[in-house]
């Protein structure tokens, strides 16, 4: 590794350390320098921004998620079910090991990210938006393999994946509120109910032409 490449190691993995532990406002460019042990010059060398550096961190953070949890939880060999229960026992060892070593629950990198920066850097707002149609393609992909051997009942898996990616980050967000990692092994089972239930469109209808029905009443009513 040249000294050029090591530096800007140092730079990205000072910031995946940082950002994640307290927030993209709370660090700035003198205290990402000093983690890495150089001057703001050489900062800007390798990133004209803080932003330019924490959207190449946040490429860098995806690839060690799909390394780590989402390569080795969605291999082809396991059933849907057992796919999302690795995922979420990784989820759940990674909040752990954090918490080991800092004390608190950190939550989704990613997810940090969009609660603090969607409304206001909307560069950022994309990175993180991408790496989210990242994860739900892997569950896409689960699902449709998952309706083809018959395991769950056919649905629309675009949506089922939505609805299962934001149940992870509702997961990750309520471990992160309480401090604790367990929330995620608690609500584990919650996604695994979400695959069998059948679409009840008729119940669906019924329901919606009674509350019309009550619309109309009420707008025919005196005041």
């Amino acid at each position: 590794m040249s000294a050029a490449t090591g530096t800007r190691e140092r730079i990205l993995a000072g910031a995946l350390d940082l950002i994640y532990a307290r927030s993209y406002a709370n660090v700035g460019v003198q205290e990402l320098c000093e983690h890495a042990g150089i001057k703001k010059g050489s900062f800007y060398h390798f990133f004209p921004s803080k932003r330019d550096l924490t959207i190449a961190a946040l490429d860098r953070q995806w690839e060690l998620a799909k390394q780590q949890i989402w390569d080795p939880a969605f291999t082809n060999h396991l059933s849907l079910r057992e796919k999302l229960r690795r995922c979420f026992d990784f989820f759940y060892d990674h909040q752990c090991g954090a918490k080991t070593k800092t004390g608190l629950v950190p939550g989704c990198p990613f997810g940090n990210l969009a609660l603090e920066l969607s409304t206001q850097d909307e560069a950022i707002r994309r990175k993180v938006d991408h790496i989210f149609r990242e994860t739900t393609a892997y569950v896409r992909r689960a699902l449709a393999e998952a309706i083809a051997s018959g395991e769950i009942p056919k649905q629309d898996v675009s949506a089922a994946a939505e609805a299962i990616v934001a149940y992870t980050q509702g997961a990750m967000l309520m471990a992160k509120t309480r401090n604790d990692p367990g929330v995620i092994k608690e609500l584990r089972q919650g996604v695994l109910r979400l695959l069998n239930r059948e679409p009840r469109r008729g119940r669906q209808v019924r329901a919606g032409t009674r509350q019309q029905r009550m619309c109309k009443d009420r707008g025919g009513q005196s005041t």
